[in-house]
């Protein structure tokens, strides 16, 4: 059956410590309080350089408008298709490249109005007191800010610093551009205003504003920016539409400038409702386009077949030659005019067939009611295709898919087939009617023979010059009709709110947001910092760490000794860290006590490497014993790399190397210190062999004599981790302390440590952890040790300087002042 003690090897396994994790973060609260300075002056100053942004909407709706002369007679309009239709059509409008390029240029948003501001160039478009007319078949300097000071009400100064020899030129009639060289120094130039300005880098001439305010010595800056680029970003514009009426859109604009941002808005709207009224107005603007170019020749042969008709007459009785033709010229007259009425249906539909099959572009077809068809089949698809053919047109500029233009192309060749097939089916039928037609006049005209000759001619001119006189009435009333059609057409986009500057629209910068990034960004980087030192420092921290990587026992925790001399104890008796070494001496005395050792007794302090505090818990564990009135001496038997000659302002003339080599006896080598009870022996000069000195039997007598006169006996030996002199010297010891420091001793070396005892090497070893700091870059007072254990409760009893919190030390700085 398992034991629980078996389970006990699981105790030294690691694992994470948070509790070590948490107070090592406190330990550098300074670290942590310097990052979040640093973050939010950042911060700070991110948000007083950041322009304000704000956001302009402008509210429409789409309602199909229906014209009210609209009659079967006057089927000149067409509609985009359902709202749904109109809706996503207008937002892909919008957002097109063709669009925003016709509202760009008319705004003329490519030139740059600012001003220098504390920290940046301000757009202050709509507050200059000025404007800029320029020439657009002429280059203009693009992307430099261009100067310009009023130096009085109507003169200007023009400053433009040139850095090269050569400046990039734009002109915006094409969009291009070229160079032209300068000369690479500051130009100056004052003009009027109203004067044109012409350079090879600049044509345009400057106007004052209606109200433009006090502005002499004002100065203000111009730029000329790329086309394309300026496009590129209002193509940007927001376009919603409303969840609960989906024929209501909300447009949208982000930026500095309120005023433009309005006056684009606006401008965009509108140049929206033209184009969308010019689109149902096609079928009329076609009309009267035909209309007037076959008015045109029909003027022309009203005008022939009046004066040929008037010639007739001339010198003839008109009454009796007309006598008995009334009747048969008034059957005839309609019988023309109803031939003629099929001849135009006809070649309507002819050249509408060939212009279905030759050409692409269907948005130039007049209407078929121009010549008199009101077959409704043919009338909506006529406006059908239009309407297609149009809107793919405006979608050529902002869409880029195939699949798009593929499902327009194949509904406009749906409608075109429909189209062919109609016209077919139409043409069979009216051709047929034709021929009655034909035939009626042609039995008319036989009936004509039968009358004098001069009274066929006058039926003959009379007839040509009626019938024209029809045709001619008809088209105008054609052409009137379109007229009224077009300008009673209502556009279906309508402004709900316009947009208007009233006060709001701040949406930026967030300035708390960023603070709460700075907030995160100051506690995140030190913490990361802290956590990677925390798993990257591979050194001792506390008495845990000892605890978990060896079962040695830890006899004292020293902390960090303050002062400019290694005999801290003595300085500072009633310290925190002389309480400290104090309880080392009163381990070491039951350690002793335990062992039965009587008389003298030996201790050795050693380390892994050099600088863990070896000597300095050397002389203070020493001292302590000499405080107790104790005989104790210090043998520096680090022969490689003696201190203890400048620790007690000695000079390391003799030492220890010359009693093992018997220059000296005991006496001459032995020095008394300013501690009482307390001497020390140097290890005098450097040997050439210090380790086959340590091992020859003077040591052992050298130990013995000092037992015979010392209570205590401490060597301070070299690093066991860097010679084996300490191993050597483990014979002659009753107790070693192996000392290790906070946040320099590795733990691989507690590790070395434990093979050493396992093999024998180092016995009745104990540990001392040096070095330990309360509030140090791990934290205060964990779990054992003196020095600051007992925080408040230690007042009174230690010599410690009282810590002032540090804000209240602050505070106490600023009162005295």
């Amino acid at each position: 059956m398992l034991d629980i003690k078996d389970f006990s090897i699981f105790e030294n396994h690691s694992s994470f410590d948070f509790k070590g994790f948490l107070l090592k973060i406190f330990g550098y609260w300074k670290l942590f309080l310097a990052s979040l300075i640093i973050a939010f002056t950042i911060a700070y100053q991110v948000n007083i350089r950041k322009e304000k942004i704000y956001n302009m909407k402008t509210l429409i709706s789409i309602k199909e408008e229906s014209n009210p002369f609209f009659t079967s007679n006057t089927s000149l309009v067409f509609n985009w298709g359902g709202i749904s239709d109109q809706v996503s059509g207008i937002s892909t409008i919008l957002q097109s490249r063709s669009h925003n390029e016709l509202v760009v240029d008319k705004l003329q948003y490519y030139i740059d109005y600012l001003e220098k501001g504390e920290y940046n160039m301000i757009d202050v478009y709509g507050a200059v007191p000025f404007y800029v007319n320029i020439d657009k078949t002429k280059p203009q300097l693009a992307g430099t800010l261009i100067s310009i000071k009023f130096l009085s009400p109507n003169e200007y100064e023009i400053r433009i610093p040139f850095e090269n020899n050569s400046v990039s030129l734009i002109t915006y009639s094409n969009n291009s551009y070229s160079n032209t060289t300068v000369q690479p120094v500051e130009f100056v130039k004052k003009y009027k205003v109203g004067e044109k300005v012409v350079l090879p880098f600049l044509n345009l001439n400057l106007e004052i504003t209606d109200n433009p305010g006090y502005y002499t010595g004002r100065e203000y800056f111009v730029r000329f920016n790329d086309f394309d680029a300026i496009v590129s970003r209002y193509r940007g514009i927001g376009v919603e539409a409303d969840e609960k009426a989906g024929s209501i859109l909300t447009l949208s604009l982000q930026g500095t400038n309120k005023a433009r941002m309005v006056e684009y808005l606006n401008s965009t709207v509108r140049m929206l409702i033209k184009m969308q009224l010019d689109g149902k107005n096609q079928f009329a603007t076609n009309t009267i386009a035909f209309i007037d170019s076959t008015l045109v020749a029909m003027e022309s042969q009203l005008k022939e077949t009046g004066n040929e008709l008037k010639s007739f007459r001339k010198d003839k009785n008109i009454y009796e030659i007309e006598e008995g033709g009334e009747k048969v010229s008034e059957k005839i007259l309609n019988f023309d005019v109803e031939r003629d009425a099929l001849t135009r249906k006809i070649a309507y539909y002819n050249s509408l067939k060939a212009y279905l099959k030759n050409s692409v572009d269907y948005s130039k077809l007049p209407a078929p009611t121009v010549a008199g068809i009101e077959d409704p089949n043919i009338v909506t698809n006529v406006s059908k295709i239009i309407a297609l053919s149009a809107q793919r047109s405006e979608m050529a500029y902002a869409v880029k898919s195939d699949k798009i233009f593929k499902d327009f192309d194949n509904q406009m060749v749906a409608v075109k087939n429909v189209l062919l097939e109609n016209i077919a089916s139409a043409k069979s039928s009216l051709q047929y009617d034709l021929a009655l037609v034909n035939n009626k006049i042609g039995e008319a005209e036989s009936s004509i023979k039968k009358l004098p000759e001069e009274q066929q001619e006058l039926l003959k001119i009379k007839r040509k010059y009626d019938l024209s006189d029809n045709i001619y009435s008809t088209f105008l009333q054609k052409r009137n009709e379109a007229e009224i059609v077009k300008a009673s057409n209502l556009s279906d986009i309508h402004f709900i709110d316009s947009a208007k500057d009233i006060g709001g629209g701040l949406i930026g910068p967030k300035t708390s947001v960023n603070y709460v990034l700075a907030l995160f960004l100051g506690i995140l980087v030190p913490l990361i910092i802290v956590f990677l030192l925390f798993f990257i420092n591979n050194t001792i921290q506390n008495a845990d760490d000892i605890s978990r990587q060896t079962q040695i026992p830890l006899i004292g925790v020293v902390g960090i000794n303050k002062e400019n001399t290694s005999l801290a104890v003595f300085q500072k008796p009633k310290s925190a860290l002389s309480e400290a070494f104090r309880g080392i001496r009163s381990s070491l005395q039951f350690m002793y006590k335990k062992r039965q050792l009587d008389g003298a007794k030996t201790l050795m302090i050693t380390s892994s490497i050099s600088g863990e505090g070896k000597t300095f818990c050397s002389i203070n564990i020493a001292t302590v014993f000499a405080l107790s009135e104790k005989k104790t001496v210090i043998i520096g038997m680090d022969l490689r790399k003696p201190r203890l000659a400048d620790e007690f302002n000695l000079v390391n003339q003799y030492g220890v190397v010359n009693y093992l080599i018997k220059q000296k006896t005991l006496s001459e080598i032995v020095n008394k210190t300013q501690i009482p009870y307390l001497d020390v022996i140097l290890s005098g000069p450097i040997p050439p062999n210090p380790s086959e000195l340590i091992i020859s039997e003077v040591m052992g007598e050298l130990i013995e004599e000092l037992k015979r006169t010392y209570d205590y006996i401490i060597l301070d030996t070299p690093p066991v981790g860097l010679v084996s002199d300490a191993l050597e010297l483990m014979q002659f010891s009753d107790v070693t302390l192996y000392v290790v420091r906070q946040n320099y001793s590795k733990k691989e070396m507690i590790t070395l440590l434990n093979n050493r005892v396992k093999r024998g090497e180092l016995s009745n070893v104990s540990i001392i952890l040096n070095g330990f700091e309360n509030k140090a870059k791990y934290g205060s007072a964990y779990g054992y040790g003196y020095y600051g254990g007992y925080g408040a409760y230690s007042n009174g009893y230690h010599d410690e300087e009282k810590k002032v919190w540090f804000p209240k030390s602050i505070f106490k700085r600023f009162k005295k002042q």
